[in-house]
């Protein structure tokens, strides 16, 4: 097992890390290993690497358009590749340390305007099952604001509709519960009735590790479906965002749930977030719809011709 390998294999079973989070580690320090090595990675030795050849890389991606952003990804990836070869492997020195990374834009989370999400949720569904699925779809992401992974992973046997709450696993196989209101929960029974009236979808009630959601072939559902849905019902429905996208549906419910008075510390809960931090952004958002609002609305805010005061 190269060390690399053996790097991957402690951040899937002992840190608990999910698929996902592997592979994006896994493609960081492959592309860092075809650089370091003229794309021979076979011949890496990560334990001979200095920091003059990690700024190098930096510094070539950064030349090459690689955005603030990933760049700060990419090197948190080697840095934790690096603090594991220092502890297990005996390197002196993390070659990540003394980099200077440039710093990321700051940029506000991308939502759909609550008015639009209802109107897409509120319209009529076609007949059969994928129609009715694709909705669902929608509506779990919004309700909840739990994660596209989430809601991927999410089994059958851990929505309760009676009680109106679910239990997800995620970041790091970290189990929250997430409350939900009657009309999701009746849109997941009707769902469940069609699913399990055709031998194709059916889940058997004895079956413990079933999905919630499935395809036309009973088999579960994946990344880039359940974008393509997001994004079609979205744009099919006139939703006015940059992006339409899973996560932008977690940014709405977030956005949405502030502007109506939510507690921040509740939405964190809601959301999974390790951190009040990563949930203190939406307030930002939340701030400026606030005074985007005030402009419009308010008579002192306004000036003689219609608009507003210093403008």
């Amino acid at each position: 097992m190269t060390l690399t390998e053996e790097f991957l294999s402690h951040l899937a079973h002992e840190l608990n890390y999910s698929e996902l989070t592997v592979s994006a580690y896994r493609a960081d320090i492959s592309q860092w290993a075809d650089f370091a090595t003229s794309g021979r990675p076979s011949e890496l030795r990560p334990l001979e690497t200095t920091t003059s050849d990690m700024r190098l890389w930096i510094a070539t991606l950064a030349r090459g358009g690689c955005s603030a952003r990933t760049l700060k990804r990419k090197a948190s990836s080697l840095r934790a590749f690096f603090r594991f070869l220092m502890r297990i492997h005996g390197l002196a020195v993390n070659p990540m340390t003394g980099v200077t990374l440039p710093k990321p834009r700051k940029s506000l989370p991308v939502y759909v305007r609550p008015e639009e999400t209802g109107a897409i949720l509120s319209t009529p569904v076609a007949e059969g099952f994928t129609a009715l699925r694709d909705n669902l779809i929608l509506d779990i992401l919004y309700s909840t604001g739990m994660r596209c992974s989430e809601l991927i992973t999410l089994l059958d046997r851990n929505v309760d509709t009676a009680k109106g709450e679910l239990k997800v696993y995620g970041k790091r196989n970290k189990e929250r519960v997430i409350p939900f209101g009657p009309r999701l929960g009746e849109a997941i029974e009707r769902y469940r009735r069609m699913r399990d009236s055709d031998p194709a979808t059916a889940i058997s009630p004895a079956d413990q590790s079933a999905p919630l959601m499935v395809r036309e072939n009973g088999e579960p559902l994946y990344r880039s479906l359940v974008y393509r849905v997001t994004h079609r019902i979205l744009s099919e429905g006139g939703a006015h965002a940059e992006r339409l996208s899973p996560h932008v549906m977690r940014h709405s419910m977030a956005t949405d749930m502030l502007n109506s008075g939510a507690p921040l510390a509740g939405v964190q809960q809601l959301l999974g977030h390790a951190s009040l931090t990563s949930t203190q952004v939406y307030t930002h958002v939340a701030y400026r719809d606030l005074k985007n609002n005030y402009q419009l609305a308010h008579p002192r805010a306004q000036n003689k011709k219609g608009g507003n005061y210093g403008h």
